[in-house]
């Protein structure tokens, strides 16, 4: 039996329990996965101060679970403290934004990103950047209004969030969008079945890169004991 932890860098437990969920859902049988949340923090990362003061709690709940865990997923879509914790132990760990850029843009596709969070947009453009994919990134379209109240309001989120797809589809040339948010993962994945058109949901991206990473670390594992015979 495998098993991964889900590391939350915002302080809603709420979010947690539905990013875990996401999570199990997408999991094989042999496969289990529990959450973890930010003891410190705020419930939902705004902007990149924010997004860089989680990092520290991040890589001190990464290190922890590491001890018993296969893999990590770090579930805010900024991906803070994802290198920390890559550099620091050895078991694979993905971050949501990176793993569905990279499923995005599979095949040459153009994507764009569509969220919540203004104050965040450039974070986007240097991840894709990071990745190799600024070429293909098509930019970032916007919900309106207050970002938490509208967290908190499925139906209005699921609908500007829609609005936003469109948006990136038909005025910025995207082939497929991102729905760039951990908190945002429950419509996310209901956006999916519902539209029409080519969505990404990032917490299911991140548990198919994972899952592949961890086959890839088993495979190694018996050569790298076979070599040390």
């Amino acid at each position: 039996m495998k098993h991964i932890v889900v590391i939350n860098p915002n302080t809603s437990a709420a979010t947690t329990v539905m990013m875990t969920d996401l999570v199990r859902a997408a999991l094989p049988p042999h496969v289990s996965a529990n959450g973890m949340t930010a003891s410190v923090g705020v419930p939902m990362i705004l902007d990149p101060v924010q997004l860089e003061a989680s990092v520290a709690g991040v890589v001190e709940m990464g290190l922890s679970a590491a001890k018993t865990a296969d893999g990590l997923i770090v579930c805010a879509f900024g991906d803070p403290g994802l290198e920390a914790l890559r550099s620091r132990i050895d078991i694979p760990v993905v971050g949501i934004c990176e793993a569905s850029m990279l499923e995005a843009a599979a095949g040459g596709r153009r994507f764009g990103i569509a969220t919540v969070t203004p104050d965040l947009v450039g974070s986007f453009a240097e991840k894709a950047a990071a990745l190799g994919l600024a070429d293909r990134f098509t930019g970032t379209r916007l919900t309106s209004g207050d970002p938490m109240h509208l967290a908190g309001d499925s139906d209005r989120l699921s609908e500007a969030l829609a609005l936003a797809v469109r948006q990136s589809l038909e005025h910025d040339g995207a082939d497929v969008v991102i729905i760039g948010g951990g908190p945002l993962g429950r419509v996310a994945a209901e956006l999916q079945r519902q539209l029409s058109v080519p969505v990404i949901a990032p917490i299911t991206s991140a548990v198919t890169l994972l899952l592949a990473r961890m086959a890839e670390a088993a495979q190694r594992e018996p050569r790298r004991r076979s070599w040390s015979k």
